[in-house]
């Protein structure tokens, strides 16, 4: 499949979205990638975690894990082609946690799998919770990688396999805050 049709998928599913929009990073953008209405398909989720899955090799990893809310369908579908243990962080009271029981083997090599990053705050915040419970996270995949201009996000190789480059701005030098446009808030960290 190409990147092209790949991202047919968002365009067909309504997920690319223009407006005034709050990332989960904190920035704003005018355009927003709702993976949720793309991924509801399983059919969709299955071929983008093909993709995924073709730039690794699954005898390199013990367990895949993700970020929750977002990366959470993804990285189960991810986990299921590879034949791997799926787990996930979350945040309670803002801060990212390893909950509901989840364990990691001492040195355990873990697949960390999101749909889309921009700053990569979240997967970050994963890798450090993974990191403490004794694991040894090798690898980011993600679906959509929103500012590939960013490097540095990560000290392990990431690779996604759409790149759409969106432009972010800090509140004070967004445009559209300029100009009296209300942001709204859909992702995970919001109220979309």
């Amino acid at each position: 499949m190409t990147e092209q049709e790949m991202l047919q998928m968002y365009e067909d599913a309504g997920a690319l979205l223009n407006g005034h929009f709050v990332l989960s990073s904190g920035r704003h953008s005018a355009r927003y990638l709702q993976s949720a209405l793309v991924l509801m398909h399983p059919s969709n989720a299955t071929a983008l975690a093909a993709e995924l899955v073709k730039t690794i090799d699954a005898d390199d990893y013990d367990m895949v894990v993700s970020p929750a809310i977002g990366g959470l369908v993804i990285g189960q579908e991810v986990a299921r082609q590879l034949n791997k243990p799926f787990i996930f962080t979350e945040r309670k009271e803002g801060e990212m946690q390893m909950r509901r029981g989840f364990s990691i083997s001492d040195g355990a090599k873990l697949l960390v799998v999101e749909d889309v990053i921009t700053t990569g705050g979240s997967v970050r915040e994963c890798i450090a919770v993974v990191r403490e419970f004794g694991g040894n996270p090798t690898t980011v995949l993600a679906v959509v990688d929103r500012a590939p201009q960013q490097q540095g996000r990560f000290d392990i190789p990431h690779h996604t396999v759409i790149t759409l480059d969106v432009e972010t701005f800090d509140t004070d030098s967004c445009p559209m805050c300029k100009q009296g446009t209300a942001a709204i808030k859909p992702g995970s960290r919001g109220n979309g």
